[in-house]
């Protein structure tokens, strides 16, 4: 069995909005407009955190700041022959993301409030793995 893992983070800004991106559809054709935070898998040898700020940095242009809290530990995909963990942070971030295009289609800040006003019903619905930390209120 192959074990793979990813680290994700919940990036805040200064009013104390969280970043959120819009999967690109042809990337992600399996979930196309879900939104989703910054992340990726680990390359092995290579700390989390290290790993963690290059999937920001590629994916927003933008550095985190400070040390990053690990608020989650989810299994995320089985599937035969391989399982995937995801590590979720929540960490601050300063200024206005760049976008990869390839990956992502738009940005939002949302406020917490906010985030239990996407509707999972429709293309535009939160990322599921991450829709359970919402439900069990860990940011």
């Amino acid at each position: 069995m192959e074990l793979q893992v990813g680290v994700k983070a919940l990036l805040k800004n200064e009013e104390g909005k969280y970043l959120f991106l819009q999967r690109s559809a042809e990337k992600y054709p399996e979930a196309p407009d879900v939104w989703d935070i910054p992340g990726g898998r680990i390359d092995p040898g290579i700390s989390l955190l290290e790993n963690l700020k290059r999937e920001i940095k590629e994916e927003t242009g933008l550095e985190l700041t400070g040390e990053p809290k690990l608020i989650a530990a989810q299994d995320i995909l089985r599937v035969p022959g391989r399982h995937v963990v995801r590590l979720t942070y929540v960490g601050e971030i300063h200024g206005e993301p760049v976008l990869d295009n390839e990956e992502h289609r738009s940005y939002q800040w949302f406020s917490r409030e906010e985030l239990g006003t996407i509707n999972p019903n429709k293309p535009d619905h939160l990322d599921i793995y991450l829709k359970e930390l919402l439900d069990k209120n860990l940011f």
